[in-house]
């Protein structure tokens, strides 16, 4: 199948950060727009939102300083701006290829991003997807101190990683060897590192999103306040979350099993996932997507 987007469209943030939105799949179809997590790329997912392509319109971005985009100028790499930013690509959308029934599929960063603007800006799209936010419990929750460590330990490493490479099968190799992607489907760390680097002058590949500004969206996920319930939101959310029960389970699954039961949201643990679930396991990943999107009336 042809991945090529039918349509790109730029779309300027309040600060003069570009994003490059892409247009895929069918354009009859409901809308999905989808985004990935930090240091990541939507390209790096297309195992996953591939599957939807015959059915729906999938209006794919990055995040500022991601992907496609160039680096932003200033950088204004915060969850507040990230999430003005989707409200504006969002709008876009719409006003570029018309007015549909339309769900947010979004990882990690970009859940979050997603469900600040929901509470903060406005409900906007018809349905969330949210897959495994790193959200962190109020304190004294038994759930925050495996995550803070979580992420102090990602930030940490995300201000150290090598940005360098000489060809995306070096970036491959180092993806596989970690623990969170060992379990990833065979070709995706191959997929994830084609889409995260960019030729610099002078030969080589660099990371597209700067290892600083990575280290910085964890170090702020310590601080979020971020732990809503699902009445927050005016429309259907469905939570997609890591296995608690899995061996040595990701903190977020923990994190979010515990904001699944205290704000009653629809949720479902992937069996056998860590963080990077749709990357693990995307056609699972899909198929619940593709459930509960037509439990809603937009299948």
């Amino acid at each position: 199948m042809n991945h090529s987007p039918s349509a790109v469209i730029e779309v300027a943030a309040e600060d003069g950060a570009v994003f490059r939105v892409r247009r895929f799949g069918n354009p009859g179809g409901n809308r999905l727009v989808v985004s990935h997590g930090n240091g990541f790329a939507i390209d790096g997912y297309v195992a996953f939102w591939r599957q939807f392509l015959v059915e729906f319109e999938v209006v794919a971005f990055d995040a500022r300083s991601h992907g496609w985009n160039d680096r932003a100028e200033p950088p204004n790499h915060d969850y507040a701006h990230m999430a003005r930013d989707l409200e504006r690509i969002r709008a876009a959308a719409e006003a570029a290829f018309g007015k549909k029934p339309t769900a947010g599929l979004f990882h990690s960063m970009s859940a979050q991003a997603a469900m600040i603007a929901a509470i903060e800006i406005g409900w906007r799209f018809d349905a969330l997807v949210l897959f495994d936010p790193p959200n962190n419990p109020p304190a004294g929750h038994p759930a925050r101190a495996p995550i803070v460590a979580y992420l102090e330990t990602l930030a940490a490493w995300a201000g150290g990683r090598r940005d360098r490479f000489d060809n995306p099968g070096e970036l491959a190799r180092d993806y596989a060897a970690t623990r969170a992607g060992r379990n990833w489907l065979d070709g995706t760390h191959l997929t994830v590192a084609e889409a995260v680097l960019r030729p610099v002058a002078g030969g080589g590949l660099e990371l597209r999103c700067p290892p600083q500004l990575e280290a910085s969206m964890y170090e702020q996920g310590i601080s979020l306040a971020l732990w809503p319930p699902v009445s927050a939101f005016p429309g259907p959310v469905k939570l997609i979350a890591a296995d608690p029960a899995r061996e040595r389970p990701s903190p977020t699954a923990l994190s979010n099993q515990a904001l699944a039961q205290e704000g009653s949201y629809d949720y479902l643990a992937m069996p056998g996932t860590g963080h990077l679930l749709q990357l693990e396991a995307p056609q699972a990943c899909a198929e619940t997507t593709r459930e509960f999107l037509a439990k809603i009336g937009i299948g």
